[in-house]
């Protein structure tokens, strides 16, 4: 089985601008099936643009957060995958560390510099 790219969604591939294109291309270069995940509520997908991105989309609707590592365990148990059958890219450092407790692979993506180029390496390495 191909591993899955779990993608964070806001600050990361959905920019103020809605979403990062330069990511959404380098993506779109893996056939890895990919999620976007968020802790937004309906009500805030729409006002963020999340719901318009062209992948699945997983959210607890901040029940809880991403930065609580229960949120990990529901998500592989919601998809009937384990923690090797992902890799992950994150901005939130405390997301980061609470993936990274339940034993997902995840990068810690800065969205100041938006640096595709690690993000790539780190994609093609862990796939």
């Amino acid at each position: 089985m191909k591993k899955v790219i779990l993608v964070d969604a806001w600050k990361t591939f959905v920019i103020e601008q809605g979403i990062f294109q330069e990511m959404k291309e380098l993506l779109d270069k893996f056939d890895n099936k990919k999620i976007v995940l968020t802790n937004a509520n309906e009500e805030e997908k729409k006002k963020y643009g999340i719901a318009n991105v062209p992948y699945e989309v997983f959210s607890l609707a901040h029940n809880p957060n991403k930065t609580n590592p229960e949120y990990y365990r529901k998500l592989l148990e919601h998809f009937s995958l384990n923690s090797d059958d992902v890799i992950y890219f994150e901005h939130s450092e405390e997301a980061v560390k609470s993936a990274q407790s339940v034993g997902i692979k995840t990068f810690h993506y800065n969205p100041e510099t938006k640096d595709l180029i690690d993000l790539k390496s780190f994609l093609i390495s862990n796939l």
